[in-house]
């Protein structure tokens, strides 16, 4: 009779050890692994009320990009994936904008906004593809926890390529918007001059949680799984993606821009990171603007907020000069 519960007991062992994989397994494909795209359909919008507002505007900006001639360049990430990016030659000696897209994004939708301003501003633009998508190389995407240090592979590639007196701004979207602020806690070189950073999260595990949330899953009982998934799978902590951490260390200027009806990412998140602010910053919300789409609802005062705050961190330099 021991011998026979020693059994059974041994069975749903098993039983919860192959529940518990499995789960992992399918909240890493779920939440962290893609394959890149490689050519990929920068017309494909999200599945919101508010991108199928604004797609006809979208739809225009992304065709008049994709007639800006670009060069595609390449460098390699500290752990050997080589990382894509365009980049769009405005003036030589010109300023340079690093422009980080979103989770699961193509870098011409979520810059088909940003990339034009940039180009009017006179910014030259590296318009990179975050590992996992587009011509980069790998298949997990960890929240800005490894992305932040492919940001910091790109500026070494600006500072050889450019110079080291080329001033760079870090400018991100969504995942790309809370990566740059990440990459931001870093001593980065004196040219990097601030960071914009639109529809930004706090924490990679607070998104996360609030994305269960909209799927009717209880972020308690998926969290542990998808933290192990991370971790086993991905290789990666989601700990390492704490945003709000980091921007109580960044003493770079930031701009914060938000749109108001985001329902990705809440607007909260830009308050709350506002309030955690160690150095300089600013933050801009947008009335009637969904998830990355402030330019869409009012490009003139964007471009504006844009404007005005490089010139006020200019400004300043100019002044401790």
């Amino acid at each position: 009779m021991d011998t026979i519960w020693l059994y059974v007991i041994l069975g749903i062992f098993d039983t919860i050890l192959l529940l518990t994989a499995a789960v992992t397994l399918v909240c890493y494909f779920k939440a962290y692994f893609q394959r890149p795209h490689g050519k990929e359909d920068h017309y494909r919008l999200p599945d919101s009320p508010h991108f199928e507002r604004d797609r006809e505007k979208m739809y225009a900006l992304i065709h008049e990009m994709e007639k800006q001639p670009f060069e595609r360049v390449y460098t390699r990430s500290r752990d050997g994936l080589r990382l894509s990016a365009r980049y769009y030659h405005v003036a030589d000696g010109a300023p340079l904008q690093i422009q980080i897209p979103g989770y699961r994004g193509t870098s011409v939708r979520d810059f088909c906004g940003g990339n034009k301003l940039a180009r009017k501003c006179g910014f030259n633009t590296l318009l990179i593809d975050l590992r996992a998508h587009g011509d980069s190389d790998g298949h997990t995407i960890t929240f800005g926890a490894r992305e932040r240090l492919d940001v910091l592979c790109w500026i070494d590639y600006a500072l050889d390529r450019f110079g080291a007196e080329t001033e760079i701004w870090l400018v991100g979207v969504s995942m790309g918007a809370s990566t740059a602020i990440l990459a931001g806690a870093y001593d980065l070189p004196a040219n990097v001059k601030g960071i914009i950073a639109d529809c930004p999260y706090c924490k990679a595990e607070d998104i996360i949680a609030d994305s269960c949330r909209k799927m009717h899953l209880s972020p308690r009982l998926m969290m542990p799984f998808l933290r192990l998934a991370a971790t086993v799978f991905g290789g990666f902590s989601l700990k390492d993606a704490d945003v709000l951490q980091a921007m109580s260390h960044v003493t770079l200027p930031v701009l914060l821009i938000h749109g108001e009806e985001d329902d990705i990412v809440p607007c909260r998140m830009s308050h709350m990171l506002y309030e955690h602010r160690h150095g300089y910053a600013e933050l801009h919300t947008f009335p009637n603007a969904g998830h990355g789409l402030s330019y869409m609802a009012d490009g003139p005062r964007y471009e504006q907020t844009v404007r005005d705050f490089i010139d006020r961190v200019r400004g300043t330099d100019s002044t401790s000069d």
